[in-house]
């Protein structure tokens, strides 16, 4: 190990020592699928070495050495490949050297490397990958990479000038998230930040620990991190990002997240992001017609931006990155991505004479207090009568009756304000913003067959899941999607009458649905017995139950995970059957409450009628390990309910 950290340490100060034979050395001891079972290859080492120059520039060199274990290895490096935006990075494969098992060394030629538009969907903006075919390779092979990179993430306004285009957005600074896991095992990886003396940097390392080391050189600092002999842990599922719990570093010359919060809002207003025009104006004052108060007018433009500006990002104007698109551009094109969305909402807000900014925000994942750019979707707020900043989010609540998403509690965000901002969270939703009630009333006849009638009412993000049933479908296709929530029942089943409020009055009005069925040969009757499920509590439109999901085998969790969003569930039926009858067995359920969630159920028996309830509530969308214990037995007992029949006894008649 400390010879390898030694070809390590040369290689990363830019010149090497050691040739073949000594990288032939490391492949022979670094050990084969015997020493990794279940691995496709292994990375020997992985070292980037960053230069920063005054601009915040910065030129990257990688160099990784990788040895294939499998077959799978050898399918997955047959073409070395490396993704670039040729407005804000550029790159270079240097090199790549083939070591076979059997001792030959091939170096592939440069010449023949491709640069190819990158797939894309729903964006469009020029992406690009350079790659190279290493072709056929065999267990024991390993290959040798060496590129270079200039530039950075996120693409803002072109500038004249070579290496103009590279320099980071927040010009003169610098930052990073480097990650130190990996599906594959990795025995050595050196990450080396070369930075001015003049620049303060700040820096941390989450979920683990790297040996590190701060070194002065001429009119840098050198940094440098090291992490050996790791892979990466095992996911758990539904658990949250891999960002949010296996180890990663965090670097960045901003001060703070004020800091980044004017800046943020200064690079917008300088482009003139959010100017008005007369079309503007007059789409504006029609979408206004009728509006009573604030939050009227509020909702009416969010959802006219969400509904009608289409999430597909085809141009990208003079500015990207974190500089929003301005309103006319977005406005003309009915299209673009989150940043647009939002955009074109703070340009309408404050065509109405709304004071509103935008903000940025990571779906998916936490972001840390280290002030990186760990950013992927941006939002509106806007400053309303009660002095308050209140989020909105176009992007995410296309029919939706939320002005701000509630799949987006728990998150963190920054906002763009003239006076600056920390870092925020977005609060927890009640689960009675997202309730869901089934309310049946059934009868089983003397053959089996049960009829009977229900209804749905939904709300928050619960009436979502079952409003898309309706707006992401066809309209001729609307009565056979829900027929599909009973087919899926039982096979037999058969809606004989139903009716729903509108799907596209969302604004309006929550919905609701009324279903009137029947499913012959539902229940099973002997002389002796009735035995059957409750519809309502069969798992019936478990699109709306996304707790459904989640398998309940995993006793314990190490890791925090995450469910759409909290929930209140409200299932009710009464079922009037053919006989009297005894209890014979209901499946076997307990109230309980706990940190993530809350379950109470019954069967009542009287007379001839069977009454079943249970009232569940979610408490949370990102929960912590110790909240998996209420959250699995809540699940659980309501599986319980819809995969253990109830059995009836016939009362004999005297």
């Amino acid at each position: 190990m400390r010879k390898l950290f030694l070809y390590l340490f040369v290689m990363i100060f830019g010149f090497s020592l050691f040739a073949n034979p000594e990288i032939k050395a490391l492949i022979n001891k670094s050990g084969n699928i015997e020493d990794y079972p279940g691995k496709s290859e292994l990375i020997i080492f992985d070292s980037t070495v960053v230069d920063v120059m005054e601009s915040g520039l910065s030129y990257v060199n990688i160099h990784k050495l990788i040895k294939i274990l499998s077959a799978k290895g050898a399918k997955n490096n047959a073409v070395i490949k490396f993704g670039y935006d040729p407005l804000s990075a550029y790159v270079d494969i240097k090199g790549v050297k083939i070591y076979r098992k059997s001792g030959e060394t091939e170096e592939l030629d440069m010449t023949k490397v491709m640069d190819y538009p990158a797939p894309a969907r729903y964006i469009y903006w020029g992406a690009r990958e350079k790659m190279i075919e290493v072709g056929r390779l065999n267990p024991g092979d390993a290959i040798e990479i060496f590129m270079f990179r200039k530039g950075f993430t996120y693409a803002l306004l072109q500038e004249e000038g070579e290496d103009e285009r590279y320099i980071p957005p927040m010009r003169g600074h610098y930052y990073d998230i480097v990650e130190f896991w990996s599906n594959e095992p990795v025995i050595e990886k050196v990450y080396q930040l070369k930075l001015p003396k003049d620049k303060l940097l700040q820096y941390e390392f989450y979920n683990g620990e790297a040996r590190s080391s701060i070194v002065p050189n001429g009119d840098k600092m050198i940094y440098t991190f090291t992490k050996s002999d790791y892979s990466q842990p095992k996911r758990e599922p539904r658990m949250v990002a891999s960002s949010d719990e296996f180890p990663k570093l965090l670097l960045s010359t901003s001060p703070d997240w004020n800091a980044k919060s004017k800046w943020f809002y200064g690079v917008n207003e300088d482009f003139g992001s959010f100017e008005s025009t007369p079309d503007i104006d007059a789409k504006v004052a029609e979408i206004l017609e009728g509006a009573t108060n604030e939050m009227d007018s509020i909702s009416l433009l969010t959802h006219w931006v969400a509904d009608n500006i289409r999430y597909s990002g085809l141009s990208m104007g003079c500015g990207e990155g974190f500089t929003l698109h301005k309103g006319d551009m977005t406005f003309s094109d009915r299209c673009g991505v989150c940043k647009d969305k939002a955009g074109m909402l703070i340009t309408m807000l404050r065509a109405a004479g709304f004071e509103s900014y935008a903000a940025m925000t990571m779906a998916g994942s936490r972001i840390d207090y280290i002030p990186a750019d760990q950013f992927n979707h941006s939002v509106t707020i806007a400053k309303l009568s009660d002095g308050e900043y209140h989020i909105l989010d176009p992007t995410w609540v296309p029919f939706v009756r939320e002005l701000w998403s509630s799949l987006e509690q728990q998150q963190n965000y920054l906002m763009g304000v003239p006076e600056g901002a920390d870092l925020m969270i977005t609060p927890l939703s009640d689960p009675k913003n997202h309730y869901l009630k089934i309310k049946g009333s059934s009868e089983i006849k003397r053959d089996g067959t049960l009829t009977g009638e229900f209804t749905i009412d939904a709300e928050g993000q619960s009436d979502v899941s079952i409003r898309r049933m309706y707006t992401s479908n066809y309209i001729s296709n609307w009565n056979h999607t829900l027929e599909n929530e009973l087919l899926r029942v039982h096979p037999r089943a058969q809606i004989t009458e139903m009716e729903y409020s509108a799907p596209y009055s969302y604004q309006s009005e929550s919905l609701h649905i009324k279903i009137k069925y029947e499913i012959p040969e539902y229940a099973i009757i002997t002389k002796e017995e009735i035995i059957f499920t409750p519809l309502v509590v069969s798992n019936i439109f478990k699109r709306a139950m996304s707790h459904l999901y989640f398998k309940t085998d995993l006793k314990e969790r190490k890791y925090n995970f995450r469910d759409r969003c909290t929930r209140h569930v409200q299932l009710y039926e009464t079922i009037t059957l053919p006989d009297s009858v005894s209890v014979e067995y209901f499946p076997a359920i307990t109230d309980m409450s706990g940190t993530g969630a809350s379950f109470k159920g019954n069967f009542t028996i009287e007379d001839n009628k069977l009454t079943v309830g249970a009232n569940l509530k979610f408490k949370k969308r990102i929960y912590e390990p110790d909240d998996w214990g209420s959250f699995r037995e809540a699940v659980a007992s309501q599986n319980k309910m819809a995969n253990e029949p109830v059995i009836l006894r016939i009362e004999s008649e005297n």
